[in-house]
């Protein structure tokens, strides 16, 4: 669709638009994540399940349940992976110590990677498929993930980025076409670049202070949007909770997101 969605997660919203005209649409639970299925269907993670999404008519069936029997749990940071399979991550509504998990849906089926999680946050994958990030925000380590040839966990991750040192949040992340990876500092309000080897590379700050993910879009995947919370801020100004998009130019490209599999 060449087109930008969103998520409101406490407002229980998804946001698209398309020129001027401003989409939305309203749920009765939580909703953090999606991967693209075709041109109209999305697949999308709620707080009880991964269900599919029509984008043209609003409707939503779902596929498998996701923590459903735990109200105190939600979906939060989850990215389509090159394989067909949809990573998605846990937390709980009250960012209670270790409540949440990483979870993989792949053929039909989910599978929980990780546990002892209390934000599950940085899901993107290398552009050779050799492994995957991902990270617990409350530890402010972005971990590497060996994978296997069907996109599973092998092996034990590595830390590929410590931000303990300047205490830095790590939220979401995206990887380019070089195998960069971009993360969004929550708190910091700003955009890291990091090169495949962890190496730090590039700052972009926006005037949202709660960045809390980065994409690459755009005609030429050049654009680089930026979502920003105004969550837990006593007294937000009109720049916090707002979607920001800077053009990069040459030297910069994103990546197409990956087609999932239902």
């Amino acid at each position: 669709q060449n087109q930008l969605y969103w998520f409101d997660v406490i407002g229980k919203r998804l946001l698209s638009r398309v020129g001027e005209q401003r989409l939305e649409w309203q749920f009765e639970e939580h909703h953090s994540a999606a991967g693209w299925i075709d041109e109209f269907y999305l697949l999308i993670a709620s707080e009880t399940g991964l269900w599919t999404f029509n984008t043209k008519s609003g409707d939503r069936q779902k596929v498998c349940d996701l923590e459903a029997d735990d109200a105190s749990t939600r979906s939060n940071d989850g990215r389509a992976d090159p394989f067909g399979g949809f990573w998605i991550g846990t937390m709980g509504k009250n960012m209670e110590r270790g409540k949440g998990s990483i979870y993989r849906y792949f053929q039909g089926r989910v599978h929980k990677l990780y546990d002892q999680i209390t934000v599950s946050n940085s899901i993107c994958f290398a552009p050779d498929k050799t492994c995957a990030f991902f990270c617990d925000t409350f530890r402010r380590r972005i971990m590497r993930q060996p994978l296997d040839e069907l996109g599973f966990p092998v092996g034990t991750p590595e830390v590929f980025v410590d931000l303990r040192p300047d205490e830095s949040n790590p939220d979401g992340s995206i990887i380019d076409e070089t195998g960069a990876l971009w993360n969004a500092h929550w708190g910091k309000g700003r955009v890291v670049r990091y090169l495949p080897d962890g190496t730090q590379d590039l700052v972009v700050s926006v005037p949202g202070i709660l960045a809390s993910c980065p994409a690459l879009g755009g005609e030429t995947l050049q654009t680089l949007f930026v979502t920003t919370a105004r969550e837990s801020l006593e007294e937000p100004d009109d720049h916090q909770g707002q979607v920001y998009a800077l053009e990069l130019g040459a030297g910069f490209r994103g990546l197409p997101e990956y087609q999932v599999t239902v």
